[in-house]
């Protein structure tokens, strides 16, 4: 579905900068497209972990973490989830036909420590735990994730911190996976690298975890047109930087804002995104909708009721969903 603004699958509201895109054009005009690309990626796997400070052949590229994520569970006896969470989870655990439990999470979207801990009693398994948390926006304690770390080590199991959001939040577990080689980071260019529509994630994990992982994906997984812009913005980091302090920086305006909403309840996030409670979720979409916002629906999913999930996008954006949000209530906007 589309609409004039469009804030429901937690993308960048901009393009690549102009004089990126033409660096990566000039350099794609000048690749042979008649020749394979490397076959796992190589030269760009190394570029990625000089840039991320990480062991070469602990660097897995994918087309989008989606891959990877079915990999791990492909090579998983069984999956760990809280609820809610990123649907993909389940989807992978489904495809590779392992068995696949989900455990809700607590007040205020608290991390159902103990239950989890339990959870990983039985040896050899991959619990996935993204932080900041999808779909809530909610980042976790570090004490709890080092003792999720902790028990992972302890029973064979893989804690996978899935950490899409982490440049809107600050937050870097390369410390804590470095430590243990029972954490395995997922990332994703996605987001405050505005490259939704190239389509490419890695994981950051012991060597052991990579080859594990490589083997499952198929060879020739990074196309080259792919590598080219991925080296492209790899030489200008300051970009997703500098992008990802601006968008956290609408996200807080945008809340502080719907903390004077008359009925409608923004929960704090430290994310790219907004969840916010309606009083009726059906009747703010379609509201939105109707002025031309289209956002996602969440009350589907266990303990979001009345849930809308808002991307954060660009000022003009943010300001046209807060003037519509309070006239669907009949008030005068911020």
């Amino acid at each position: 579905m589309e609409a004039p603004i469009k804030l429901d699958q937690n993308e960048s509201p901009y393009d690549l900068p102009p004089d990126l895109k033409e660096r990566a054009l000039e350099r794609l005009r000048a690749l042979p497209w008649n020749r394979y690309p490397d076959l796992h990626a190589e030269e760009l796997r190394a570029r990625l972990a000089r840039a991320q400070g990480w062991p070469e052949d602990g660097v897995v590229l994918a087309p989008g973490s989606n891959f990877l994520v079915l990999a791990l569970a492909q090579a998983a006896r069984q999956v760990l989830d809280t609820a809610p969470s990123f649907a993909y989870y389940e989807g992978a655990a489904k495809v590779a036909g392992v068995p696949y439990r989900a455990l809700r999470l607590g007040e205020g979207f608290a991390l159902p420590l103990q239950a989890l801990l339990e959870g990983m009693g039985e040896p050899e398994g991959v619990l996935f735990l993204s932080d900041p948390h999808a779909p809530t926006g909610r980042l976790f304690p570090e004490a709890e994730v080092q003792r999720l770390a902790a028990r992972a080590a302890e029973r064979g199991w893989l804690l996978v911190l899935d950490e899409a959001y982490h440049s809107f939040s600050g937050s870097d577990h390369r410390a804590l996976a470095q430590q243990n080689p029972s954490v395995a980071l997922l990332r994703t260019f996605s987001k405050a690298w505005s490259l939704g529509g190239v389509r490419a994630g890695y994981l950051l994990g012991a060597p052991a975890v990579a080859r594990v992982v490589q083997a499952l994906l198929p060879p020739f997984c990074i196309p080259a047109h792919t590598g080219v812009v991925l080296e492209t913005v790899l030489e200008a980091p300051g970009h997703a930087r500098d992008l990802a302090l601006a968008l956290a920086a609408e996200r807080d305006r945008i809340f502080r804002a719907l903390a004077r909403h008359p009925s409608w309840r923004a929960h704090p996030s430290a994310a790219n995104f907004l969840l916010v409670r309606t009083p009726d979720a059906e009747a703010a979409w379609q509201g939105l909708l109707g002025r031309g916002i289209l956002v996602r629906r969440q009350d589907h999913l266990p303990g979001l009721e009345g849930c809308l999930r808002v991307s954060v996008g660009a000022p003009a954006e943010n300001d046209a969903f807060l003037e519509a949000a309070f006239a669907l209530a009949g008030a005068a906007p911020p």
